[in-house]
């Protein structure tokens, strides 16, 4: 599995046969007895995972499979059954609507999140494409072993539906911004969630990719990023952009940014906001 191991790894400094020895490592602890001391979560990048009880953890690690996520890799498509749920522990996975030919990003998941997890909730075809932006690693589990765990540990169940609330949150909020915000404080706003989402400051990211998924005119986002290079918020190299002053960007993003990072956070319910 770690045959190719692309470029852009070695910008974030995650050498994919790192990634996945670390995923090793995770997958090891996740199949000790409920008897391991919570030190052991500091192993545990996922952030649902690492909510979960180590008797609920115990029982997980017996299904969970650790992976190397490439980039490209597509791990849901449209209209299709899906086996396994990703429990992302590293890298970037962009959640998008496909059609006509178009594409339209609705969120960006990474440690914080799993992949499929709404499926477990609802309709059994999927209705996104999720395709990993950048890559990583993740611990998979099949749909029918993890509703049996989630059966026998109702906590695995309320983690998993708080967070595909949040997540429900997140796609629908991101289609309000697309009407309401102006191309400045989308752009900083989807730099946030990225950063947040990958843990890192370096985004292998080009201005296609964010004029594509964001629907802007790729000149405007040019535009935008040489104006924060200028503010010192961040720098670009050659398909790399590195955030320098990340409190500062979030400041300039809508209030998308917060509402998003607050839904994930919250253990109350949130409603959709938007502000003029």
């Amino acid at each position: 599995m770690t045959d190719h191991i692309p470029a852009v790894l070695e910008a974030l400094d995650v050498p994919g046969a790192a990634a996945l020895a670390r995923t090793s490592d995770v997958h090891r602890m996740l199949q000790w007895s409920s008897g391991v001391r919570s030190p052991a979560r500091r192993f545990i990048k996922n952030e649902i995972l690492a909510k979960i009880s180590l008797q609920g953890l115990a029982a997980m690690g017996e299904f969970l499979e650790p992976i190397v996520l490439r980039e490209r890799m597509v791990l849901q498509e449209p209209k299709k059954p899906l086996d396994c749920v990703y429990f992302v522990e590293s890298g970037l996975v962009s959640v998008r609507i496909v059609a006509a030919g178009s594409v339209l990003e609705t969120a960006v998941i990474g440690h914080g999140g799993a992949i499929g997890a709404p499926l477990l909730f609802g309709p059994h075809l999927a209705t996104h494409q999720s395709v990993v932006l950048f890559p990583g690693s993740a611990h998979r589990i099949r749909f029918e072993d993890l509703r049996r765990v989630m059966r026998e540990h109702s906590e695995i169940r309320e983690h998993l539906l708080r967070y595909v609330q949040a997540l429900s949150l997140h796609c629908a909020q991101t289609g309000l911004c697309g009407v309401r915000h102006d191309r400045e404080r989308r752009l900083a706003c989807w730099l946030c969630l990225a950063s947040d989402a990958l843990d890192a400051d370096v985004l292998p990211v080009t201005h296609d990719y964010l004029s594509s998924v964001l629907a802007l005119r790729r000149a405007g986002v040019t535009e935008t990023l040489i104006r924060f290079e200028e503010q010192g918020l961040i720098s670009k190299a050659r398909g790399v952009l590195r955030i320098e002053e990340g409190a500062c960007l979030g400041q300039k993003a809508c209030s998308c940014y917060r509402l998003i990072t607050s839904a994930y956070a919250a253990t109350e319910p949130v409603t959709l906001a938007i502000d003029p």
